[in-house]
């Protein structure tokens, strides 16, 4: 065999190689550890998973960067993109117009808020009206709980639980009707642990949108923007969505 041109050969399959790998440029991406189930460790790989996780790394691909993926507290993320040391944060950030004055936004990918929760078999509860004088589990110092006390007349069926696995106990074993209570948290016991046994229903309430966030005047936003879009055109988005969180809402 031609060695010479099995040199010519190997050095042009390198030059291919960088040339590839030069192409996808490398950006610093940041996360929360601990915001469930957008995003955690996984104990048995060591890996980040969750459902921002997920979002991320389709939207890389489609954009066309590499992920630097990193962690920190959530407090520390938004002065980090502010100081540049960091690219993108994606951590359930909710938008709002103070944070858009620091940092830039991508469309909102997830629409948060308050939501019902109630046994698979239960057919009578289809919003937040039909819990008129039944039994509702909540959380203690919620939003969700003064959402109730202000939004149902007969609401003296409301208990307060310390928490959330409390409520869910109590749903599945009937001593309450339903749970109100943060959309992703309901949603993520509906689509395990409670799986078969309990679903979401209605609406989102007092509802809040989150957006990755990015360092101000990043040249990523219509990028990112792009592949968001696409990925809720061709079906990728609701895949994910229900993995993490079951069925999606029901849109305004």
């Amino acid at each position: 065999m031609n060695t010479k041109w099995m040199r010519t050969l190997g050095a042009s399959l390198a030059l291919t190689v960088a040339a590839g790998t030069a192409s996808a440029e490398t950006l610093r991406v940041v996360t929360d550890p601990s915001f469930v189930p957008f995003e955690m460790m996984d104990p048995e790989t060591g890996e980040m998973i969750g459902f921002d996780m997920e979002i991320i790394r389709e939207v890389a691909d489609r954009a066309g960067f590499e992920v630097d993926l990193n962690t920190m507290d959530f407090n520390g993320i938004i002065p980090a993109l502010q100081t540049g040391n960091v690219d993108i944060a994606i951590a359930g950030i909710t938008i709002t117009e103070e944070r858009q004055q620091i940092v830039d936004f991508s469309d909102p990918y997830y629409d948060s808020g308050l939501r019902v929760l109630v046994r698979a078999d239960n057919d009578n509860v289809e919003a937040l009206p039909d819990l008129e004088g039944k039994k509702i589990g909540t959380k203690i110092g919620s939003t969700s709980y003064d959402y109730l006390m202000k939004s149902l007349d007969e609401n003296d069926g409301v208990t307060p639980y310390p928490g959330s696995s409390d409520m869910y106990m109590a749903l599945m074993s009937r001593a309450i009707d339903a749970v109100f209570y943060d959309a992703p948290n309901v949603g993520y016991f509906a689509s395990t642990k409670g799986k078969g046994k309990v679903k979401t229903v209605g609406k989102l309430y007092e509802g809040q949108q989150y957006g990755i966030a990015l360092k101000k005047g990043s040249e990523w936003v219509d990028d990112l923007n792009d592949a968001l879009a696409a990925m809720k055109e061709d079906g990728t988005y609701k895949a994910i969505y229900e993995k993490w969180f079951g069925e999606m809402p029901e849109s305004e």
